[in-house]
């Protein structure tokens, strides 16, 4: 493996959403991720999020099955499980149960501890609990969630991640691990706090489209134009917003009174009735460019084919299955280009052997059931 990560083992234990994805992004940057599945099964292309991990399918209700999975986890430098609390402490596979130089981390939705610790819950309601999924859609209709990205993803996938690597940071210096609790819950608060900002200094209202990031702006926000399709318009600087009067021919006086909210609802018909007199690849050729910050919205068929995406290879194709490519990028350490997503439990011996488990030890395993 290369990358920035090569040489950091780390165990993932089969679970969905964030872990897994967190999973990925640690083996795209050279980690050895080691996933714990229930049950073999055949390779698919189309699992993104288990690509360039290896896999090993472990009965861990069969005799033994528990003493393989904590032998892989003594040899490994983090833990990632997305169970509710406690499920991995009757396993016998708790933060006690494993190495103190273990960095343990806990993926949940509401996190270890408090009264909705051991509900159910998804994407929609960690952002409706933190006034999130609120701010979100049209005035006068009713809140839109942002498909699964800002709770699951941004506020759960990345604070895992974030708290692994301080957490290794740290063990530097203590030589022990730690517990790393993320919630997506306090994920998805510690996102908004540019807009907490906004709502101390009185300049947030609660009303949806109403706001400067929210779609009232009628400088940031998206106009369906002539074809059907959309622009994306976002010049929130003065500069910035100077280009784009010019460019669409605009009246000239609104760069003067480009924050006045006032008359926001009337710009936003007006501005409405301009990009629906072209199509939206005419506009965005009037814009390619220009400091004016306005961009077609593209499908996600056509997003790949865009000239700087594509430039910049954001889109990589494996098997014929289109997705990103490893990100962020290095000057010295490049990760490899990711490999296909092995199948469930297609490691499982590899792993053993070189965990120090002879073929006789591995045969047993695999004839008491414990290795699928």
């Amino acid at each position: 493996m290369s990358g920035p990560l090569a040489g950091l083992k780390v165990i993932e234990m089969q679970g969905i959403g964030p872990v897994p994805l967190a999973g990925q992004l640690l083996a795209d940057l050279g980690a050895d991720v080691v996933l714990i599945t229930r049950a073999s099964g055949p390779a698919d292309p189309t699992d993104i999020n288990n690509r360039g991990k290896r896999s090993i399918a472990l009965n861990l209700k069969a005799p033994g099955g528990i003493e393989v999975a904590r032998t892989l986890i003594t040899r490994a430098d983090v833990l990632m499980e997305g169970f509710r609390p406690g499920v991995m402490e009757r396993l016998g596979l708790g933060p006690d149960d494993c190495p103190r130089s273990l960095v343990y981390a806990r993926m949940t939705g509401w996190g270890q501890e408090g009264p909705l610790s051991q509900t159910a819950g998804h994407d929609i309601n960690y952002l409706g609990l933190t006034g999130f999924l609120n701010a979100t859609g049209r005035a006068g209709d009713v809140p839109t969630p942002p498909i699964n990205i800002a709770a699951d993803y941004g506020g759960g996938t990345m604070f895992l991640l974030f708290g692994i690597l301080a957490a290794l940071y740290e063990r530097q210096n203590s030589g022990e691990g730690q517990v790393v609790d993320a919630a997506m819950v306090d994920g998805a608060a510690a996102l908004m706090g540019l807009v907490h900002s906004f709502i101390a200094r009185g300049q947030w209202s609660e009303q949806r489209e109403a706001n400067l990031l929210d779609g009232g702006a009628p400088f940031y926000r998206t106009y369906e134009c002539a074809d059907g399709r959309f622009i994306a318009v976002g010049p929130l600087e003065p500069q910035f917003f100077a280009e784009l009067v010019r460019l669409a021919d605009l009246p000239g006086d609104h760069v003067t009174t480009q924050m006045d909210t006032g008359r926001w609802p009337e710009r936003r018909d007006d501005y409405a009735r301009v990009f629906s007199r072209k199509t939206r690849d005419e506009w965005a050729a009037i814009f390619d460019g220009t400091d004016a910050c306005a961009t077609p919205v593209l499908s996600w068929s056509e997003a790949p084919r865009h000239p700087h995406l594509a430039a910049r290879g954001t889109f990589i194709s494996t098997e014929g299955v289109t997705q990103s490519a490893p990100a962020p990028r290095f000057s010295r350490s490049q990760p490899e280009t990711p490999k296909t997503p092995a199948a469930p439990g297609g490691d499982g011996e590899a792993i053993l052997s070189e965990t120090g488990y002879g073929a006789a030890e591995i045969a047993a395993l695999r004839d008491a059931g414990v290795l699928a």
